[in-house]
């Protein structure tokens, strides 16, 4: 047999089977998925939990909170609360409990796809982006001012990663300075750029009222928006330690009456805006955001709203926040835990590394915060993708090798299967009398390297010899090349051009339409495969 003959021979059974594992796997047998039962990892004890409840309670009763709006102290006296004679507004236990009571479960967060729904209670666990960003971490020019651009880039590139399951806003566009546009503008560009659930916010009622206007539009009509509501908005209605925010109150009430979603966002900085003790910055917040459950309801009983206790740390050196120490995993993670005794859908932060650049310190960080606050059973983990410098700036590379970081810490959720075929012992038995005293080509290898086992996408595992062969590029030369493929490549059109130019002749929209179009011969389409490698399984 010739050389060429050889080189010609026809694909063996191995083959074909090998090239059917390399090939996308069906939802159902993935390693992971989003929504993981989670929760194995507790760094309170029940007791621990109930103390803080009660700290809560006795916070919101005999201290309460300062500064609601005029409508706000009409909403709260009514449903029950009283004022202080130090003007501040306080909730009786009673009320608060009637509230959890009553308060909305089991409520599904849309995206514009229904495959993209999510199922946040229980314990399960969704992963996704949210921050407010001013800065772009470019790689070859460093720190730069963030775009509109840059945040429906963002959005692009989560619409294509398998573990990053929703999108809010991540940056904030400095190149709009007018309140109202910048608002309106993040909306638009993040709904735009992804099918997947979105998250904005907003600084006035009216940018709240003319969003919902604009998503109407995007739905199909008020109707079908409120039948699918597929923007949540986050919301810092209160400024630690324990006054309401005036602005955000009232945009709140507008989002409840438009049957948008709220993540009712407490973000006090332990040691700076809520007590060093860790236990008491917890407490602090969950009474603010106990608070805020409160107000809710009294506008609207049974509207969906998130209990989001994004308890931040502060380095006690220099007062500065720093959102990847270990202190910040415990706080989140225990968090997760609060949101568990109430039954209620839990959203707080993970991923917010201190270091500026995409480098060890910032994989380190960000492993550990992921895994503890991931096992915890947090329902949504925010600005776990992406961030950098503590939230002052933002990496597009990072995104994509996150993505990888995300999907181990899914695998770690998932945990083993100890059933009687897991076990193995017919495996063992059969290779240790009848076969060649190795796994590596059993029936059970075969079928579990797809199912059990989860590869990264943008991680390396060659050999060096193999990795300084193919051009020994680093992890972030690797994502900056899918960086690179994915944004030449992938132009969400899930919304009809005929919509988009409503929308424009409506409003005044700063992301330029040919920037959100495919160059010409490329199908730049949602439903496209668009980008090899990143979620994909290797053979």
């Amino acid at each position: 047999m010739t050389e060429i003959q050889k080189g010609c021979r026809r694909p063996s059974g191995r083959d074909a089977r090998r090239a059917l594992r390399s090939g996308p796997l069906p939802d159902y047998l993935k390693p992971v998925k989003p929504g993981l039962e989670s929760g194995r990892y507790r760094p309170l004890t029940d007791a621990d939990v109930n103390q803080i409840h009660q700290t809560a309670l006795r916070l919101l009763a005999e201290v309460g909170l300062a500064d609601a709006p005029e409508s706000g102290v009409e909403y709260l006296t009514r449903a029950g609360c009283t004022v202080s004679d130090h003007g501040r507004l306080l909730f009786p236990k009673a009320l608060v409990e009637d509230t959890l009571a009553k308060a909305a479960r089991h409520f599904v967060l849309h995206g514009q796809e229904p495959r993209y729904d999510m199922e946040p209670w229980g314990k399960r666990v969704y992963f996704g982006t949210a921050g407010a960003a001013v800065n772009i971490v470019d790689p070859e020019v460093g720190y730069r001012e963030s775009l509109i651009k840059d945040l429906y880039d963002i959005g692009r590139i989560v619409d294509v990663m398998e573990h990053i399951h929703f999108f809010q806003r991540a940056v904030v566009p400095r190149d709009i300075p007018d309140p109202f546009e910048m608002d309106f503008n993040t909306c638009y560009a993040s709904v735009m750029s992804t099918t997947k659930h979105v998250g904005s916010s907003w600084v006035h009622p009216d940018h709240v009222k003319a969003s919902l206007e604009m998503l109407h539009m995007v739905a199909g009509g008020e109707q079908k928006w409120r039948e699918r509501p597929f923007v949540s908005q986050s919301n810092c209605f209160v400024v630690p330690p324990m006054k309401f925010a005036t602005d955000a109150c009232r945009c709140m009430e507008v989002a409840v009456e438009g049957g948008m979603p709220v993540l009712l966002l407490s973000a006090g900085q332990a040691g700076a805006t809520a007590p060093a003790a860790l236990a008491g910055a917890l407490a602090q917040e969950v009474a603010e955001v106990l608070a805020g459950l409160v107000y809710v309801n009294a506008i609207k009983p049974g509207h969906p709203a998130i209990f989001g206790t994004w308890c931040f740390v502060s380095d006690l050196r220099t007062g500065a926040m720093s959102g990847g120490s270990p202190e910040q995993a415990l706080l989140s993670a225990a968090a997760g835990q609060m949101a568990h005794f109430y039954d209620l859908t839990g959203g707080t932060a993970s991923g917010m590394t201190d270091s500026k650049l995409p480098d060890g310190q910032a994989g380190s960080e960000k492993a550990l915060n992921h895994a503890l606050v991931g096992n915890a059973g947090a329902n949504l983990i925010y600005e776990s993708a992406g961030m950098h410098a503590s939230l002052l700036g933002f990496s597009l590379e990072s995104l994509i090798i996150d993505n990888d970081t995300i999907g181990a810490t899914q695998r770690t959720i998932k945990g083993i299967d100890v059933s009687e075929e897991k076990l193995s012992f017919e495996t063992i038995k059969d290779v240790c009398l009848n076969g060649p005293g190795h796994f590596l080509g059993s029936d059970q290898t075969l079928q579990l390297m797809q199912t059990d086992y989860l590869y990264p996408a943008i991680g390396d595992r060659k050999s060096p010899n193999e990795w300084n062969e193919l051009g020994g590029h680093d992890v972030v030369e690797r994502a900056a090349m899918k960086v690179r493929e994915i944004l030449a490549s992938h132009y969400p059109s899930h919304v009809p051009e005929a919509v988009d130019q409503a929308i424009r002749a409506r409003f005044p929209i700063r992301l330029p339409r040919e920037q959100m179009l495919a160059p010409a011969g490329i199908d730049g389409g949602v439903d496209q495969p668009k980008v090899i490698g990143i979620g994909e399984r290797r053979a």
